[in-house]
């Protein structure tokens, strides 16, 4: 059934504001079930985990809610879902629990694509390990990776590859199937790091191939903090840094210190949220990862739609704007540059009209290094809440800009 906008919309508070945002990939507004769901595990009753009284019970279902959530979708077990803080945190503390594997004459792979949380954990991993990194190019022309260039940075001594499934600033999305079907062959781990993807896809993170797969549910209308997936047999095989008495069960090892029940709780209702867009869910039977796969469906028509009015858009105003967004494989997200002018002066300028488009490089230093950018861009990322007037209103605001 087609997405009712209107019914979706009504369910978050700040858009009563009249703002059209236009910051999804930095992180999306939030829906009232969410913050209601969060309220509600902070008033309790609520206690550390443990299965005596109610207070503990409550905190122990929302640590279980919370991995059957994300097992759901990401079509992973439910015990081989971590949660940390952020994707930056965990993946700073993978880099160091699989770097503990690594050997000198050991290889990794990043790419040129990726948000910086997704280079410089392993960068840096690999300098302290002694092990020598290597690079997937971008083609400046195309916006897309140079796969060529991963063929040449493959070899038997390859013992990480790590991608991005979406770039955070292009919206490209990379072929991470055959990335990752070639590290295999190779006796490699694939990370992928799906901040960007998850946000605006339907994730499977066996069906793209990734042994650790990382996503920010405040990216897709959660709170604020990171989900970290691997196979469980995977994560028994990494030896963490721990506290002795703290669990030493999969995925509770990696887990530092007392959860925060209550974003859990948050996180756990953005994932039923979004099972619940599409209309034609409501009320059936059918499992919540089927749910999840009709509703994002409908919200990735919804976003494709207004993606093509963007892009028809800006192609109008002509030479003044130049789309760094090529990619035709790629999330509804574009990066421009506008000849002659300042992107946070435009960004000012739209949001005195209400219009939040951000500016800057959005810690993409490799992108923004390889396709020589200098100074800051204007992104405009959609979320499932934008509407045509939104997409309208930026049109107008940079035509009256430039």
């Amino acid at each position: 059934m087609a997405l009712d906008l209107t019914a979706l919309r009504a369910h978050f508070p700040s858009l009563a504001t009249g703002l059209a945002y236009f910051d999804g990939p930095g992180g999306t507004q939030t829906p009232r079930p969410v913050a209601d769901a969060i309220a509600a595990t902070l008033t309790g009753p609520l206690s550390n985990r443990g299965t005596i009284g109610p207070s503990e019970l409550n905190a122990e279902h929302a640590v279980a809610d919370f991995r059957s959530a994300y097992a759901d979708l990401l079509r992973m077990p439910a015990n081989g879902i971590v949660h940390g803080r952020s994707a930056t945190q965990l993946t700073y503390d993978f880099s160091r629990h699989l770097a503990k594997t690594w050997q000198a004459g050991d290889e990794i792979i990043v790419s040129r694509l990726d948000h910086d949380a997704n280079v410089r954990p392993w960068v840096q991993a690999a300098e302290r390990a002694g092990v020598t990194v290597r690079w997937i190019e971008i083609d400046a022309d195309t916006a897309q990776l140079d796969l060529d260039s991963y063929e040449r940075a493959l070899s038997p001594r390859t013992r990480l590859v790590a991608v991005t499934a979406a770039s955070n600033v292009l919206g490209t999305k990379p072929p991470v199937r055959a990335i990752a079907d070639r590290a295999h062959e190779a006796g490699a781990l694939v990370y992928v790091d799906g901040v960007h993807y998850a946000a605006h896809h339907l994730v499977d993170v066996p069906a793209l191939g990734a042994d650790l797969f990382v996503c920010s549910p405040y990216k897709f209308l959660g709170p604020h903090c990171g989900v970290l997936a691997a196979a469980p047999g995977l994560l028994e095989n990494l030896r963490p840094d721990k506290l002795l008495p703290s669990p030493d069960t999969v995925p509770e090892r990696f887990e530092f210190g007392t959860l925060p029940y209550e974003i859990l709780a948050g996180a756990t209702a953005a994932v039923d949220f979004l099972a619940a867009t599409d209309p034609g869910t409501s009320g059936t039977q059918i499992s919540r990862r089927e749910r999840l796969a009709r509703s994002l469906a409908s919200l990735h028509e919804h976003e494709q739609s207004l993606r093509t009015r963007l892009q028809e858009g800006l192609e109008a105003l002509g030479d003044a704007v130049t789309l760094h967004s090529k990619a035709p494989d790629r999330t509804p997200t574009v990066l421009m540059t506008l000849d002659g002018r300042d992107a946070r002066e435009a960004q000012t300028h739209l949001a005195a009209r209400d219009v939040l488009a951000p500016a800057g490089s959005f810690y993409a230093h490799e992108p923004f290094t390889a396709l020589k950018l200098q100074g800051p861009a204007l992104r405009a990322g959609l979320a499932p809440y934008n509407t045509p007037d939104d997409v309208d209103r930026l049109l107008d605001g940079l035509a009256a800009f430039l």
